[in-house]
């Protein structure tokens, strides 16, 4: 079983439970919106692309969040996923970053997108 990302409670009243591929999911989302310090254990853990909501959104700015999210993911969920492509895309206020990724364990194909307002 797995816990479901964000915590949340069941028409039960139990802890939320997800299937793993919506588990590697929720890992992924927590790895890219998680900054460096912000784990007490895990001081290092998380991606620092919420370190640039204050940035002018560019072309520069997209590549640097595509670095960092390739480099994030590949060191913190290595053993879980194989990330194929990150394509990070400005528009407006706004940046979209798109995962193209292969579990491991099953070999399945997955893609992921999340949009984040800067």
């Amino acid at each position: 079983m797995n816990v479901k990302f964000p915590f949340q409670v069941d028409y039960r009243g139990r802890t939320a439970a997800t299937d793993d591929d919506d588990h590697i999911r929720d890992l992924i989302e927590q790895v890219l919106f998680t900054s460096p310090g912000e784990r007490v254990n895990r001081p290092t853990f998380g991606s620092g692309l919420l370190q640039l909501v204050f940035e002018p959104n560019s072309d520069e700015l997209a590549t640097t969040v595509q670095f960092l999210v390739q480099s994030a993911l590949q060191q913190w969920l290595g053993d879980l996923i194989n990330v194929s492509d990150v394509q990070v895309v400005n528009q407006d206020s706004a940046l979209q970053v798109t995962v193209c990724y292969t579990i491991i364990r099953n070999q399945q194909s997955n893609t992921v997108v999340f949009n984040k307002k800067i």
